[in-house]
């Protein structure tokens, strides 16, 4: 099976002062080489990344990677639209696809490795998401997913907006769950008390590079 992945680093991190959040770092590392270091050694074939706002900045940490990078010129217009750039930019070859983010600090390869093997399980269904019920009984999903090429091909001849969220509500039907072994799928970062409770979690530390810190104040 050949795969291909979009990672998303388009967004404005507006519910985290306006700040470019794939470049916070874990253990003195970048979030967004974190998820491109758990796509290559999963061994996914190419990888598309999708910037917007903060292009300027992120662009430098990522350039030496063996990746295609697209700007979304219109970030503002939502995640729909860097989804679509960013499987306009794969290749026709691959059969699967992952939509992953960029700002997801605990996604490793063998996460990946988990997601591809539940997509071999998925007989008929087109999407695969993974999904964590609560103590509440509230069945919430995660990220990153998977596509196969034919879903792929339907979004990017469709509804601009109709991919990803709103597709797996409209179309439940084609989406196969999968309960993952940890809770990496569920934890991402949007605002500051996800990096105070990311800590208080896990006893690891989120921290801005000296660069970002400069640029926007602490």
């Amino acid at each position: 099976m050949s795969g291909g992945a979009v990672l998303l680093a388009a967004g404005a991190g507006s519910r985290l002062g306006g700040k470019p959040k794939c470049l916070l770092e874990l253990d003195g590392i970048p979030l967004i080489l974190r998820q491109l270091s758990a796509l290559e050694k999963a061994g996914v074939d190419q990888v598309v990344v999708v910037l917007g706002y903060y292009a300027e900045l992120i662009e430098p940490v990522i350039r030496n990677s063996p990746i295609k990078i697209v700007v979304n010129p219109n970030p503002e217009n939502g995640q729909a639209s860097s989804v679509r750039l960013g499987l306009q930019n794969l290749s026709g070859a691959v059969d699967a696809v992952i939509i992953a983010l960029a700002d997801q600090p605990l996604i490793d390869s063998e996460d990946v490795s988990s997601l591809i093997a539940a997509y071999t399980r998925r007989g008929k269904k087109s999407m695969v998401v993974p999904r964590k019920t609560t103590t509440e009984g509230e069945k919430k999903p995660g990220n990153p997913v998977m596509i196969d090429a034919a879903l792929r091909d339907q979004w990017l001849a469709g509804d601009a907006e109709m991919t990803s969220r709103n597709w797996r509500q409209k179309y439940p039907d084609t989406v196969f769950w999968f309960e993952p072994l940890n809770d990496h799928w569920f934890i991402d970062i949007d605002e500051e008390t996800d990096i105070v409770n990311f800590e208080a979690k896990t006893g690891r530390l989120l921290q801005w590079p000296d660069a970002i810190n400069s640029l926007f104040g602490k």
